[in-house]
């Protein structure tokens, strides 16, 4: 299920310190998010292209990625020009297609693509181990770090335990249909998943208390920023200005040289 299929790797990204990486890619989608100038969207779409060919991230991997929130903008483009209201730009019929509506989508579309693919470049390439210990020395919140450290550890174990409780069912030659005992069965099913669930919670909080545990995982790794990082600090920073001039001051100067 999660199998951290880039955790390992060679390249640039790999390298940089997984604390830069978290907090590179954080303010990238927070300045992002805001962004309504064209320009300052290209240039993140063309920043977070740039950075999957520097973590060496096969393409076919991350297209396979991107298809799914892809799927979604197409939805938004077939249905935001309709209900958006605004200019028409052409109508199909007695559809209108407004002007507004399509650059909405469009914006939709270029954030949430360099969004995923500068996390994908970024965060995909360390473990959840790892991810966990940065969230720990960034100061969020333990409880927030525990649960996505211990979701992370069980629901694989969660998953085993669904599949040996489907080939369960299938040596009882279970052919699933549109019918009453379908529906039964599926019920029965999930709700024995979530019996074991429960059981393997109340085991695992028992099996760690024995061990000592008094509400804290005490993290012993250690990270160390190296030259390299800091040069990728001052490299990172300065393309998040660019991302900020284009959005903000550029539009600003066209404002005033169109007003004077």
């Amino acid at each position: 299920m999660l199998n951290e299929a880039f955790a390992k790797g060679d390249s640039v990204c790999h390298h940089l310190d997984p604390r830069l990486r978290v907090v590179f890619a954080t303010l990238f989608s927070f300045l992002l998010a805001v962004s309504k100038s064209f320009p300052a969207m290209s240039a993140g779409l063309v920043l977070a292209f740039t950075m999957l060919a520097l973590s060496k991230i096969p393409v076919r991997e991350a297209a396979r990625r991107m298809a799914v929130i892809n799927g979604f903008n197409l939805v938004l483009f077939l249905l935001l020009p309709v209900t958006f209201e605004g200019t028409t730009l052409f109508s199909i019929g007695p559809v209108d297609f407004t002007r507004e509506g399509i650059i909405l989508a469009s914006q939709i579309t270029l954030k949430s693509n360099a969004i995923l693919l500068i996390f994908i470049a970024f965060v995909s390439t360390m473990t959840i181990a790892t991810l966990g210990h940065v969230l720990n020395r960034l100061r969020v919140p333990e409880k927030i770090v525990y649960l996505l450290l211990i979701a992370y550890r069980y629901v694989i174990v969660l998953e085993q335990e669904y599949l040996r409780l489907l080939t369960a069912i299938k040596v009882r030659d279970f052919t699933p249909g549109t019918n009453l005992h379908t529906y039964r069965t599926y019920a029965y099913l999930f709700g024995m998943l979530l019996v074991r669930a429960s059981a393997r919670a109340d085991r695992v909080y028992q099996s760690m208390l024995c061990r000592g545990f008094e509400g804290k995982f005490h993290c012993i790794h250690r990270f160390s920023f190296s030259r390299f990082d800091s040069i990728g600090s001052v490299v990172l920073c300065l393309l998040l200005i660019l991302l900020g001039y284009l959005e903000w001051l550029n539009p600003l100067m066209q404002h005033l040289a169109t007003a004077s």
